[in-house]
């Protein structure tokens, strides 16, 4: 259980990353409630996971899964560039999330 709430946290990780770009520099009131609110339900699902998982592990799965999915709605939203160099690059911090959670023994 501890992973899927993991999960959820960087999946709000993405969310509030993603919102900063809309909240044009917090001077937009919805979109800049919405990521703080993102903000405090990820860093709260952290702590919830951080029971059970080894700190490293929890924090590394946390940052690349915000990563990585920042990372594609950038693409997907903000025509940010999906060249074969970035997506192999977010392609490495996926295998380390999937490496992390294979050696990590929970």
């Amino acid at each position: 259980m501890a992973w899927v709430v993991l999960v959820l946290a960087g999946l709000f990780e993405i969310g509030w990353a993603v919102g900063l770009k809309y909240t044009h520099g917090f001077t937009r009131l919805w979109p800049s409630v919405a990521t703080v609110l993102s903000m405090v339900v990820s860093l709260a699902l952290l702590g919830v996971a951080l029971r059970t998982l080894p700190l490293g592990t929890a924090y590394a799965v946390w940052t690349g899964v915000g990563a990585v999915g920042t990372v594609v709605l950038g693409i997907v939203l903000f025509g940010e560039p999906a060249n074969a160099a970035r997506l192999a690059c977010a392609g490495l911090i996926v295998a380390g999330i999937v490496g992390l959670k294979l050696t990590a023994g929970h």
